[in-house]
């Protein structure tokens, strides 16, 4: 356990940080996703992989905004039910679930795209407060919900389910 506490003003600067990484990579502004990583920062996204630093981080949100833009084009992004816990390295370890809405542009409609979790790290670099690690971890499979209770339901079949442990 760490030797210090996060402040209100840390919270409520670190919801700042989720919501300007929300509203830049969402609205496709470069510049603000990127006011939200610190200087050597890591992304680890399912579809694409862990890269490093802003340059790469920029690459890798260009290609989801243009490579299938009609996938990207109107989503929204929403963090919540943080838990933050304070690290002996200054840093603060932060997890939360995600949910991803998305407006389709062929059928104007909106549907829920994906869920899941995020297990970051945060880093106060120059006064600011910003994701050094970022990881996401969209529930695809029934392996990727960190459930930790006791697996009792049943598949299709009538057979009871099976997981992996969860990550």
């Amino acid at each position: 356990m760490a030797d210090w506490t996060i402040t209100s003003e840390d919270r409520w600067e670190i919801q700042d940080l989720y919501a300007r990484y929300a509203w830049g990579i969402d609205l496709a502004d470069a510049d603000m996703a990127l006011s939200a990583f610190s200087r050597d920062a890591f992304f680890d996204h399912l579809w694409q992989g862990r890269v490093q630093g802003h340059d790469a981080i920029r690459k890798n949100l260009e290609s989801l905004w243009y490579d299938r833009q009609s996938w990207w084009y109107g989503r929204q992004h929403t963090m919540n039910t943080h838990l933050m816990t304070p690290r002996d390295d200054g840093k603060i370890d932060c997890k939360c679930f995600f949910q991803i809405l998305q407006f389709n542009v062929q059928y104007n409609t909106n549907f829920v795209f994906g869920i899941g979790t995020r297990q970051d790290v945060i880093v106060k670099e120059e006064g600011k407060w910003l994701f050094e690690e970022l990881h996401v971890n969209a529930w695809t499979d029934m392996n990727e919900v960190p459930w930790q209770g006791e697996l009792t339901m049943k598949t299709k079949t009538g057979k009871p389910a099976r997981k992996e442990a969860a990550q």
